[in-house]
């Protein structure tokens, strides 16, 4: 019983905040006519000179190595949801998880730094460090926010092929200039990479204000992230390639030369007959068969290292390629403003709600009721007092003249 009788004293609360909230914006109809065209217009002032930019995605899906047990479990694990990382037989230290990272890197940041870019028009070919140094559009309250913050930075140092006291500036990863760690840390914020972790595709999305700059430099991300991945995945094989060969080299050399040994040494004993010289005949042409032994073993040896170079080299199937977008993708200037107005609404709510005392409206309402009641009454009171004073005065007049009649008898 308490607990039903709550439920309905709680429904009962809610319903009346909801009814006093009601009130109060109905009573205050004014300050959402005042407030709510302000804030649209402020939003508009906002959001309306921020350029657009445009975005350009790229999706791949890589080869993975792991053993067939466990690719198979790690599969059935995916198809969940769900992933087993390097635990399970899988041979790559970087795994695709880590492929985002690796495009964060400052490393791969520079690298982009010397790109060669044209913009949508065709205009204007440039490197994309000088394109996202000088030709990048802002609004005008950006503008007056970094020419305040530009009082206080007395770092004034160029691009990487720009000057400093005269001399050329070269880029060095380990040691980057404060410029050229903004325009790093610009890139970072425009260039995103996600896997995902069920079927491990790789999305590398870009964006720009050009759509054909956001478009270039994707299909270049892409490219020079599939160079690191193959460049990381045949680094061992291409050395044992080059272990094979050089030894395949210095085998055949030594075969050359032991054969070289036999056939002059055959030419020159040709009539001779003594068992010394065959025997020494003998043996050359079993050391020339030695080399020659060691010569096809390193040659088979090579051919099994180019092959588990070519078994390592991964492969990538691009399941989408970089286009020009068309549409821009921010900013979202309806999604701004309603949440702007909506912003605005409940503070002109909050604010109607806190000035609302039902108390104090309800007095008014009942001294005006009295006051009603007053005004209505007090006509009737005056006419009859009126009528009092009527009727006291004729009796006044009547008394005076009853006098008047009897001071004449009493003089006779």
């Amino acid at each position: 019983m308490e607990q039903n009788t709550n439920t309905a004293n709680n429904k009962e609360i809610k319903q009346l905040n909801i009814v006093t909230v009601l009130k109060a914006m109905t009573r205050k109809w004014y300050l959402y006519l005042i407030w709510l065209p302000i804030a649209f217009g402020i939003s508009c002032a906002i959001i309306l000179p921020v350029p657009r930019s445009y975005t350009s995605t790229v999706k791949l899906a890589p080869e993975l190595k792991s053993a067939t047990a466990a690719g198979s479990l790690s599969s059935l694990a995916s198809s969940f949801g769900l992933s087993l990382g390097n635990k399970l037989g899988n041979t790559d230290a970087i795994l695709p998880e880590l492929y985002p990272d690796v495009i964060n890197s400052v490393d791969f940041r520079t690298r982009l730094f010397k790109l060669k870019v044209t913009d949508k028009d065709g205009k204007v070919t440039t490197t994309y460090y000088d394109h996202l140094a000088n030709r990048q559009k802002s609004a005008w309250w950006q503008d007056k926010i970094n020419d305040f913050m530009e009082r206080f930075d007395t770092d004034t140092i160029d691009a990487p092929n720009g000057k400093k006291n005269g001399k050329n500036e070269k880029v060095d990863p380990f040691r980057l200039t404060k410029r050229q760690t903004e325009i790093s840390n610009s890139i970072g914020t425009k260039i995103k990479c996600t896997v995902d972790k069920k079927n491990f595709v790789i999305s590398i999305s870009v964006s720009d204000q050009d759509p054909l700059i956001s478009a270039t430099i994707a299909d270049s991300v892409k490219s020079m992230l599939q160079a690191f991945i193959t460049e990381y995945r045949t680094k061992k094989a291409k050395l044992d390639v080059e272990y094979a060969l050089g030894l395949e080299m210095d085998a055949k050399k030594e075969y050359e030369k032991a054969r070289r040994a036999y056939a002059a040494y055959s030419d020159s004993h040709q009539d001779l007959a003594l068992q010394e010289y065959q025997s020494q005949l003998e043996d050359l042409e079993n050391e020339m068969q030695l080399r020659y032994n060691a010569y096809t073993a390193h040659s088979t040896q090579l051919q099994a290292a180019r092959a588990k170079l070519r078994e390592e080299t991964p492969a990538f199937t691009q399941i989408q390629s970089a286009t020009v977008p068309i549409k821009p993708s921010a900013p979202k200037r309806m999604i701004f403003c309603g949440i702007f107005l909506l912003f605005t609404f409940i503070v002109v709510t909050i604010y109607a709600g806190v000035k609302y005392d039902p108390n104090k409206v309800k007095k008014g309402k009942k001294e005006k009721k009295k006051n009603d009641n007053t005004n209505d009454t007090t006509p009737d009171e005056n006419d009859n007092d009126n009528e009092a004073d009527a009727v006291t005065e004729v009796e006044v007049l009547n008394a005076d003249d009853s006098e008047n009649q009897d001071k004449p008898e009493d003089n006779k």
